[in-house]
Formats: structure tokens, C-alpha cells, sequence
């Protein structure tokens, strides 16, 4: 059995542990990542060929300054790995006027004087053929929005890390993990670990890892589909499909992307079965399941709700209540940080949480407002 000692150890090496994990490295901070599967492996929330990013966040303003800081990041980390990780191709937020995407992206690009365009119908469809909306539904597009390669940003926030002198032990799953006055100490199938401080970033297993504070978190399966180019393969192309977001009822939307290597792909955001334990997921994706994902895109494409699947797959979100994340000190040990950005919609800002996580583990502060991410809102 191992006995190692470091400054930090961060458990979880998905988006958030990773960049996380780069950023101490990179502080010159002695730091173990822990991880319980493989490199690359598709059983939580950070796989897939594609992530959204978007800048008029319709969520709530204060995320805005975050995803700024994440957008300078990915470039910076760009720039630094030669990986290509975040194409911008423009954001097409689509609902009723009153509705929480309109209501909440013109709110975020008031508030933070984003520039943005507010598009009639006809001028969607002039401007990207594939769609045909509404007259009574509006659109705004976000010009500075796009997809990450969520496998390409893992793996160079990843390499850089270990190039900075960062430890990981992957299929290493942590069985315990206890702390007092002088750090804390982490125990695995493998061996020991001791730290002076300890990241919790394990996703949908952080429920489990934190299981002391019952943490008012739930799982949730989320599927995925890549769709053949209804219509025509021009119509889909990065360079002129925008990723997207539409309200077809009150509070719930579809998403998708421009055409990627495995197909064009949609979801409805937040429609999948919750389960107590991620292990206990389906990861196989029903025919039929497909079919509530037509019926919210044939109001604004109906050309590709009408094509043939290419592949589908599931991924977790890791959901609080309010859809807000979690990124606080545990309140019975300072030197434990939880971390929880998550909610299905915290992977664009992983390059940013890291940087912030390394402040508040080094210094105990962050230049960010976390006070609506703190573990104490919930009784």
C-alpha cells in the first residue's frame, strides 16, 4: 500500500478536476489527481465531441464574467497545448418574448452590454437556411457563442498539468476520505494519500463522496442524438448553423449543434429519468426515445426532425434544485473543498472554475461572486 503526501489532492478527473488540477500544477502546488475509471471514459458528464458555450447567458447574469474569463482560457490553453478546442460559430437563442431564454438572454446582454442581434423569422431563415420559425417567436443571436471539444480540453488541461509536475492514479476509486486539524487524508483500493487540502470534484458521484452533508443533488440520464443533414449537408455546416437553444414550453428547451463528424446533434435539456445512483444508469438508448426530441425541433427545423438517427449516447447531470452550482468549503472542514459546477450546463466554464478553485485552495478567495453557489442556501 502506498503512503504519499501532498499539498492538495483533487478526487475526480473529469472537466473540473482536470482543469483544476492544471491550474495548482501550474503554481508550482505538489498535487495528486484521483480517478476511478480510465482516461477518456464516457460514464459521466465530460465525453462527447461537443459542448455549448455562450456569452448572453439566459441562466442569470452573474454567470456572464465567468464565461468571459473561461472564453479567455480555453484560448490561452489553445494557444499553449496546439489543440484546436472551442469553434465559434454564433448562438441562436429562440423562444417566446416572455419566455425564460428571450427574457433571460436580453437581461444578461443588458445587464453586461453584450452585443447581440434580435432576429424576425425572416430574417433567420434568410440568414440560416434550416430554420423555419415562427412569426411570433423570436430569436437572438449570441455572436460570440460555439462548442468546445470537451475530450480535447480534458486532455490538454490534462497534459499540461502533468507537464507542470501534477501526479494522477487513474482506476484508482477512493473508498474513504476523512480530515482534521492538520489536512486531510484520502484512502483508495491501491493505497494512502495524505494533503494539506482536498478538492471533491467527482460528479455524480460526489453524492456518495459527500455523503455527510446529503447534499440535496440528483442524477440525471440525459440522451443524445447525431442526425443524418435533413435537407442537405450545406445546410449544417459550422461556418453557417449557429448552435442553439429553443423554449418550445414554458422552461424547457432542445439544443444542438452544427454538423460534427458523427452526425448534427440535438437533445432536450433536462428530460431524462433521475436515479440515486450513477452506477445504476441505462446507458443503452431506446428507438422511441428519439421521438420527444422531433416534436421540439419541427417547429424551428423541421427538415432534420425528420432524419434518421446516426448514433445516440447518454451522458449524467449532476442536478441541485435550483440549477445552480456548487463550489464551497465543506462547513465542518476548511480544507475540503466541494465542487459541483454542474446542473448540465457548467462545462463551458471548466477553464474558469479551475483557475478559481486554485485561488480559493492557495489563497481562500476568488475574484468571482460565489455566494449563490455556497452550500449553506439549502436548509
Amino acid at each position: 500500500m502506498t503512503q504519499r503526501s501532498y499539498d492538495v489532492i483533487v478526487v475526480g478527473l473529469g472537466a473540473m478536476g482536470c482543469a483544476t488540477l492544471f491550474h495548482l500544477a501550474r503554481r508550482g502546488i505538489r498535487v495528486l489527481g484521483l480517478e476511478q475509471f480510465r482516461p477518456g471514459h464516457t460514464l459521466a458528464s465530460s465525453h462527447g465531441d461537443s459542448r455549448i458555450i455562450r456569452e448572453t447567458y439566459f441562466e442569470h447574469p452573474l454567470y456572464v464574467p465567468l464565461v468571459q474569463r473561461a472564453h479567455e482560457l480555453w484560448r490561452e490553453l489553445e494557444s499553449e497545448s496546439g489543440a484546436s478546442l472551442m469553434t465559434i460559430t454564433g448562438g441562436l437563442m429562440i423562444g417566446p418574448a416572455d419566455g425564460m431564454v428571450v427574457s433571460g438572454t436580453l437581461r444578461s446582454a443588458r445587464d453586461h452590454r453584450l452585443p447581440h442581434q434580435v432576429l424576425s423569422a425572416s430574417e433567420v431563415h434568410d440568414r440560416i437556411p434550416a430554420f423555419e420559425i415562427a412569426a411570433d417567436v423570436v430569436a437572438i443571436l449570441d455572436p460570440r457563442a460555439g462548442y468546445l471539444d470537451p475530450e480535447a480540453c480534458n486532455r490538454a488541461h490534462l497534459a499540461g498539468a502533468v507537464a507542470a509536475g501534477a501526479e494522477t492514479a487513474f482506476d484508482e476509486e477512493v473508498v474513504e476520505w476523512s480530515a482534521d486539524g492538520n489536512g486531510a487524508r484520502v484512502e483508495t483500493r491501491s493505497g494512502s494519500y495524505s494533503a494539506d487540502r482536498l478538492v471533491l470534484a467527482a460528479g455524480p458521484w460526489t453524492p456518495k463522496l459527500a455523503k455527510d452533508l446529503q447534499l440535496p443533488l440528483t442524477v440525471e440520464r440525459q440522451s443524445v442524438f447525431w442526425f443524418e443533414q435533413g435537407g442537405g449537408p450545406a445546410l449544417y455546416e459550422p461556418e453557417g448553423f449557429p448552435i442553439y437553444a429553443y423554449e418550445f414550453k414554458p422552461g424547457t428547451i432542445c439544443y444542438g449543434f452544427p454538423r460534427l463528424s458523427r452526425g448534427v446533434k440535438a437533445s432536450v435539456m433536462h428530460d431524462g429519468q433521475t436515479v440515486s445512483d450513477p452506477e445504476s444508469v441505462d446507458r443503452k438508448v431506446a428507438p422511441e426515445e428519439v421521438e420527444p426530441l422531433r416534436a421540439a425541433l419541427r417547429p424551428i427545423l423541421p427538415r432534420l426532425s425528420k432524419s434518421r438517427v446516426r448514433e445516440s449516447g447518454v451522458c449524467l447531470f449532476t442536478n441541485t434544485p435550483d440549477h445552480n452550482f456548487i463550489i464551497d468549503f465543506h462547513p465542518r472542514y476548511p480544507q475540503v473543498l466541494i465542487s459541483s459546477p454542474c446542473s448540465g450546463h457548467g462545462f463551458k466554464f471548466a477553464s474558469a472554475i479551475g483557475e478559481l478553485q486554485a485561488d480559493l485552495i492557495t489563497t481562500g478567495e476568488s475574484r468571482f461572486d460565489l455566494s449563490p453557489f455556497r452550500i449553506g442556501r439549502y436548509p
